[in-house]
Protein backbone atom coordinates (compact mmCIF):
# COMPACT_ATOMS: atom_id res chain seq x y z
CA UNK A 1 0.00 0.00 0.00
CA UNK A 2 1.56 3.51 -0.50
CA UNK A 3 1.86 6.23 1.70
CA UNK A 4 -0.64 8.04 2.43
CA UNK A 5 0.13 11.78 1.33
CA UNK A 6 -2.37 13.07 4.60
CA UNK A 7 -0.86 10.90 7.22
CA UNK A 8 2.69 12.21 6.32
CA UNK A 9 1.28 15.63 6.26
CA UNK A 10 -0.17 15.14 9.67
CA UNK A 11 2.43 13.23 11.12
CA UNK A 12 4.65 16.34 10.62
CA UNK A 13 2.47 18.50 11.84
CA UNK A 14 1.84 16.94 14.67
CA UNK A 15 5.41 17.18 15.25
CA UNK A 16 5.48 21.02 15.13
CA UNK A 17 2.56 21.32 17.35
CA UNK A 18 4.87 19.55 19.98
CA UNK A 19 7.23 22.47 19.60
CA UNK A 20 4.57 24.69 19.77
CA UNK A 21 3.22 23.73 23.22
CA UNK A 22 6.85 23.24 24.56
CA UNK A 23 7.68 26.62 23.12
CA UNK A 24 3.89 28.01 24.74
CA UNK A 25 4.59 26.42 27.68
CA UNK A 26 8.42 26.82 28.49
CA UNK A 27 8.80 30.47 27.30
CA UNK A 28 5.44 32.26 27.26
CA UNK A 29 4.27 30.59 30.34
CA UNK A 30 0.95 29.76 28.65
CA UNK A 31 -0.38 26.14 29.57
CA UNK A 32 -4.33 26.07 28.90
CA UNK A 33 -4.12 27.49 25.39
CA UNK A 34 -1.08 25.13 24.94
CA UNK A 35 -3.11 21.96 26.16
CA UNK A 36 -5.57 22.57 23.73
CA UNK A 37 -3.39 23.20 20.68
CA UNK A 38 -1.36 19.85 21.97
CA UNK A 39 -4.49 17.85 22.50
CA UNK A 40 -6.83 19.03 19.07
CA UNK A 41 -3.17 19.42 16.64
CA UNK A 42 -2.42 16.08 17.54
CA UNK A 43 -5.86 14.42 17.49
CA UNK A 44 -5.52 15.14 13.74
CA UNK A 45 -3.12 12.49 12.74
CA UNK A 46 -4.67 10.01 15.05
CA UNK A 47 -7.96 10.28 13.37
CA UNK A 48 -6.44 10.13 10.22
CA UNK A 49 -4.60 6.51 10.91
CA UNK A 50 -7.77 5.62 11.92
CA UNK A 51 -9.64 6.56 8.92
CA UNK A 52 -6.80 4.56 7.07
CA UNK A 53 -7.47 1.37 8.88
CA UNK A 54 -11.60 1.92 8.67
CA UNK A 55 -13.80 -0.94 8.55
CA UNK A 56 -15.97 0.55 5.82
CA UNK A 57 -15.91 3.63 3.54
CA UNK A 58 -18.41 5.20 5.74
CA UNK A 59 -15.78 4.39 8.57
CA UNK A 60 -13.28 5.95 6.16
CA UNK A 61 -15.40 9.56 6.03
CA UNK A 62 -16.36 9.69 9.71
CA UNK A 63 -13.11 9.53 10.45
CA UNK A 64 -11.56 11.97 8.07
CA UNK A 65 -14.31 13.95 9.35
CA UNK A 66 -13.62 14.05 12.86
CA UNK A 67 -9.86 15.04 11.74
CA UNK A 68 -11.07 17.90 9.54
CA UNK A 69 -13.48 19.27 13.07
CA UNK A 70 -10.10 18.62 14.99
CA UNK A 71 -7.65 20.77 12.37
CA UNK A 72 -10.33 23.84 12.15
CA UNK A 73 -9.98 23.93 15.78
CA UNK A 74 -6.76 24.07 16.11
CA UNK A 75 -6.98 26.78 13.20
CA UNK A 76 -8.98 28.54 15.57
Amino acid sequence: MAESIVATKSYSFALRVIKLYKHLTLEQREFVLAKQVLRSGTSIGANVEEALGGQSKADFRHKMSIALKEARETSY
